[in-house]
């Protein structure tokens, strides 16, 4: 009787722990159950058409607008997608500059906007100095530090000089525009402009 317990028990010892084992393998492979309350969604919780947005300095002064003929805020990651964005930026004492593209991206803190697909700066005629366009594809911008940065190439023109390059520091501040390589440009001289 001894020998037909021990011989049963080695088999029973073997299924017990197959059966241990797919146990803790179902369980391990096994994918977690789907939230289903929207949070792992990428889906707009608001949409917003033909909007303005007003900044004002720390004076009251208007500082820039942005308007946008599409705002959709996205709740998984806080983010928010503009539709043909455009920020003006006003300056008392220089002339406005207008920034505008088919899209943007603002982060989920509302300190950049990353603007894409036909970015275009354009900063408006002076007494001294002719309108001035620059265009890319992407540029990123921060609104309330009055910059923005490329590493795409751009093309700048004003009146029938140009200028172009790869990269580009903007500074709204100072109206002062910063290619950072490949540059080139052909400038009207100060003769040729009087004979116009």
């Amino acid at each position: 009787m001894k020998n037909n317990w021990s011989s049963a028990f080695l088999p029973l010892t073997i299924l017990l722990v197959l059966s241990g084992l797919t146990f803790w393998l179902r369980h391990a492979i096994e994918l977690p159950e789907e939230r289903k309350d929207g949070k792992n969604r990428h889906d707009p919780d608001y949409i917003i058409d033909q909007s303005k947005l007003v900044k004002l300095d720390n004076t009251g002064r208007l500082h820039y607008t942005v308007t946008s003929k599409e705002i959709r805020h996205f709740p998984d990651d806080e983010s928010t997608d503009l539709l043909k964005p455009v920020i003006v930026f006003l300056h008392t004492s220089k002339p406005s500059v207008t920034m505008s593209s088919e899209r943007a991206h603002v982060s989920r803190d509302g300190e950049q906007v990353d603007l894409y697909e036909n970015v275009r700066i354009l900063r408006a005629a002076s007494p001294t100095q002719e309108q001035m366009l620059a265009t890319m594809n992407n540029l990123t911008v921060r609104p309330d530090d009055d910059i923005g940065y490329t590493k795409d190439p751009v093309l700048i023109t004003q009146g029938k000089s140009w200028l172009k390059g790869v990269g580009m520091n903007v500074n709204n501040k100072t109206q002062i525009y910063v290619l950072e390589s490949q540059a080139v440009g052909q400038f009207e001289s100060k003769t040729a402009k009087k004979k116009r």
